[in-house]
């Protein structure tokens, strides 16, 4: 799949929120400052095009729906993301965090003990 911009990234955002809707809907869910119709509307086409979202046709409109999960955006993001920055190394991401001081002690430990609960 393709890499979203942030554009899309941020329309995604909505639509799985709203579990898929109509441009205006989704525009009206958007946070922070909202792009003009026209402009979010476009993201959407190219959301389509990329395989991210189906249309749905109601009448002489069209209502987007969602064809990813946000999960599954996320697991391939992230597999992305630490094989791109990290080497496909997680405990040298995991490391990157600890010396940025992103991560506390006890967070590590609830980590730990996440890791410990999920193999038992």
């Amino acid at each position: 799949m393709e890499k979203l911009t942030v554009q899309e990234e941020e329309a995604m955002l909505s639509i799985w929120q709203l579990n898929g809707g109509f441009v205006k809907e989704i525009l009206d869910n958007l946070k922070g400052e909202k792009p003009p119709y026209t402009t979010l509307a476009s993201t959407i086409r190219n959301l389509e095009r990329k395989r991210y979202v189906k249309a749905v046709k109601y009448a002489n409109a069209k209502r987007y729906e969602p064809v990813i999960s946000e999960e599954e955006y996320k697991g391939r993001f992230m597999n992305n993301f630490v094989g791109d920055y990290f080497r496909n190394s997680y405990k040298e991401m995991v490391s990157f965090f600890v010396k940025e001081e992103k991560l506390s002690p006890e967070e590590l430990e609830e980590i730990m003990d996440m890791i410990k609960r999920n193999k038992s």
